[in-house]
């Protein structure tokens, strides 16, 4: 069907793919035509309006109809252009990494609460962000926080690198360091906050869930085990004793996952620092625990 996209306008491309897209039940129609149209072009909304009337070459047609069958075929818009926004930040995403979400910007918000409750927000803080993935929470954290310096671990080789990348791509690479660990096992000193979004779907569920997810995020990223809290029980007794006095651990939850965490936590030596913080659908999203001030 490349036809359908050779000579015309961008604007007419954009419909088209629309049109395809729902035919298809693809709820984000609109807004997966007008991204992808956007990518092949190098323009954003503005340009795409300004540039609706010019024709597509050849090439960008090609590129349009590649783009246009990896989206029917279930890969996310993100995975596709190769980036996804958060907080703010355009960050790069790999095979190795998650496609950042809304939800865990909750995380985010919760750290950032309880750091302005504590009078620490333009502190010097050393946090850090176990399991990081593209780097989502530690730099969206670092953008907020200018005298911290952070720390990444991740597993994965590949994803330290990618979020080496973002780091460097929003001017943090002199403020961040990146750490190839299982969770903290390989941090030392002690830290003013640390934060997680570590797997948390039970097993058993992988197969049920959405096919951008279940095809197209790493295995290692989104499987908790049996219960889905086997990383939990990993990284909390290994997180608590490097918190500062009056520092915090805030992970994120799956849902219905909240109160299993805190008892965590409390087992681990911290205690709840506030209530579970809800995502915009309400669910108890960001879960924190404290170490207890001198």
């Amino acid at each position: 069907m490349t036809e359908a996209f050779a000579g015309q306008t961008v604007e007419t491309a954009r419909r088209i793919l629309t049109a395809r897209f729902k035919s298809d039940a693809i709820e984000s129609s609109e807004l997966d035509a007008r991204l992808l149209v956007g990518a092949v072009l190098g323009l954003d909304l503005t340009g795409l309006i300004t540039a609706a009337q010019r024709q597509l070459t050849a090439d960008q047609s090609l590129r349009l109809e590649d783009f246009a069958e990896r989206r029917l075929r279930g890969e996310p818009v993100a995975r596709i252009v190769g980036h996804k926004e958060f907080w703010g930040l355009p960050l790069e995403l790999s095979a190795a990494t998650l496609v950042p979400r809304p939800d865990t910007e909750t995380v985010v918000e919760l750290a950032l609460e309880l750091l302005r409750a504590g009078g620490a927000l333009s502190r010097k803080l050393r946090i850090a962000d176990l399991g990081t993935g593209s780097g989502a929470i530690l730099l969206a954290l670092l953008s907020e926080l200018p005298n911290a310096h952070g720390f990444g671990t991740d597993i994965s080789p590949a994803a330290l690198q990618t979020a080496d990348t973002n780091a460097a791509s929003a001017g943090l690479s002199d403020r961040t360091t990146f750490i190839a660990c299982d969770y903290a096992s390989g941090l030392t000193g002690s830290f003013d906050l640390i934060v997680s979004n570590p797997p948390y779907i039970r097993s058993v569920d992988i197969a049920g869930l959405a096919i951008d997810v279940r095809e197209y995020d790493p295995l290692a990223a989104l499987d908790g085990g049996a219960d889905g809290l086997d990383a939990y029980r990993a990284l909390i007794p290994q997180a608590a004793p490097l918190l500062a006095p009056g520092a915090a651990l805030v992970v994120e939850a799956g849902e219905g996952q909240s109160g299993q965490i805190q008892a965590l936590m409390t087992a681990a030596g911290l205690i709840p620092a506030g209530a579970p913080k809800a995502d915009l659908a309400g669910i108890p999203r960001a879960v924190a625990g404290g170490k207890m001030p001198r």
